[in-house]
């Protein structure tokens, strides 16, 4: 009886959050209507029973409270620049103080939007019918609801198409696509030797002597094989994810206490909270006011890339979610695969930069030894839930294609011996209601050019 009273409080309070979270975000980063988000979003599949939620909108001061039987409330706060963080027991001038600083300095500084190369020509390389058919195959499975295809080829804009409701402006939830953007950020601080893929005794937390944390290092943090405990289960309100994305104001605190379940670097553990870490460590390394950290992916990565719809949202102590929590629009998801097509270089201007250490994107796509489907904050192949299981991916996956992935089929794959970027973006809340394999190897298909 004990237990059920629990879990029935911590799932009710589990779905308040998610739903106040989720509705923020959309209403203030992605600029859509409550109604469509309300209907949608948080109302389809598995989540119907949020319908049920109360949800209250409070524009003029940018809060969404969600209520359920008058005991159970959860509230989320938009800030500029930051998008919106659940607030807990009253935060909510604290936390505008927070980030006053860096929203001031957000709206000081307004960023256009800087919109992919178009290709001028496709009839010699690409099959624009059967391109078309199956990015037409895309949006008409409706179980899968497909909200965007960008596809790049040569760096070039090849296809792009929006479900109703969604358009190049319209910043979009990446759920587990924002690991990879860590990823990127964690190369930038090698770049500059802030940090080390060797280095251990990353935490303060892990420091107390015969701690065998201390021996984890960056590396085995970024190939999810820290060992550490951590169940990614979304279905219970008692999981580590759960906990840490819903009913925890610290979610690098509730990370770090966890412990050590197996010998760091053998055992493959799939792990948002392991990306939460690493966004800890990469405040540390900035070593700098609260205000500097919060630019610090602007400044180092969105801007220099043009992904100026990009917002990395702050848990409420400060420390961004990259495990889930970052919104952009398909276009500038796709500037982040380019980035890794060009091997970490970007042109602006006429010239090349080189953001990301040479070799880094090879070593994150390359496969670790707890997991050949895993590389570095970049998988290697698809994840179960989002493919055939009767059918062989061996024969239909590109060898040397790697993707961001993430929850409700958010896909950014990079395939370099065809020069593609492919992003696809949606609501597939039902598992296997998309399927991603046979989506790139269509794809592929109708790009038949020889001097691929």
């Amino acid at each position: 009886m004990k237990f059920a009273l629990t879990y029935s409080s911590r799932f009710l309070q589990m779905a308040t959050a998610y739903k106040a979270k989720l509705l923020c975000s959309g209403i203030f980063v992605s600029g859509r209507e409550a109604d469509a988000l309300l209907s949608e979003d948080l109302a389809v599949d598995q989540l119907a029973p949020l319908r049920l939620l109360s949800a209250q909108a409070d524009y003029e001061n940018q809060l969404v409270t969600v209520s359920c039987l008058g005991g159970f409330q959860s509230t989320a706060l938009y800030r500029p620049g930051l998008g919106s963080t659940l607030v807990f027991e009253g935060e909510v001038e604290e936390l505008k103080a927070q980030s006053a600083e860096f929203c001031q300095r957000y709206e000081q500084t307004p960023r256009k939007q800087q919109p992919l190369p178009i290709a001028q020509a496709l009839s010699n390389e690409i099959d624009t019918t059967a391109l078309t058919a199956v990015i037409d195959q895309a949006f008409n499975n409706k179980a899968a609801r497909t909200r965007t295809v960008v596809i790049l080829h040569k760096g070039e804009m090849i296809a792009e198409r929006y479900a109703p409701g969604f358009d190049a402006h319209t910043p979009m939830m990446g759920w587990s696509l924002s690991k990879s953007v860590v990823n990127a950020l964690i190369g930038i601080l090698i770049h500059q030797g802030k940090l080390s893929l060797s280095q251990q005794d990353l935490l303060p937390e892990w420091r107390q002597p015969g701690d065998p944390r201390r021996e984890i290092t960056l590396d085995q943090l970024l190939r999810m094989s820290s060992g550490l405990t951590f169940s990614e289960t979304y279905a219970s309100p008692l999981s580590d994810a759960t906990t840490m994305l819903f009913q925890t104001g610290d979610r690098a605190a509730y990370a770090a206490q966890l412990s050590l379940k197996d010998k760091p670097g053998t055992t493959f553990n799939y792990s948002s909270g392991t990306t939460v870490l690493l966004c800890r460590i990469i405040r540390n390394a900035i070593s700098g006011s609260l205000t500097d950290y919060f630019a610090f992916p602007r400044q180092a990565l969105f801007d220099p890339l043009g992904m100026t719809s990009a917002v990395m949202e702050p848990d409420a102590a400060g420390t961004f979610t990259g495990s889930s929590f970052i919104y952009a629009t398909a276009q500038d998801w796709a500037k982040l695969g380019l980035l890794y097509l060009q091997d970490g270089c970007w042109q602006s201007n006429g010239r090349w930069m080189r953001l990301l250490p040479e070799g880094w994107v090879n070593y994150s796509s390359a496969p670790s030894e707890a997991a050949d489907f895993y590389g570095a904050h970049w998988w290697r192949g698809v994840p179960n839930s989002f493919t055939d299981k009767a059918r062989s991916r061996d024969d239909s996956w590109p060898k040397d294609a790697y993707l961001a992935a993430g929850y409700q089929g958010q896909f950014v794959t990079v395939i370099p011996s065809c020069k593609l970027v492919v992003v696809r973006l949606g609501l597939s809340q039902r598992q296997n209601s998309w399927d991603q394999v046979k989506f790139i190897g269509d794809m592929m298909a109708a790009v038949k050019s020889s001097k691929l």
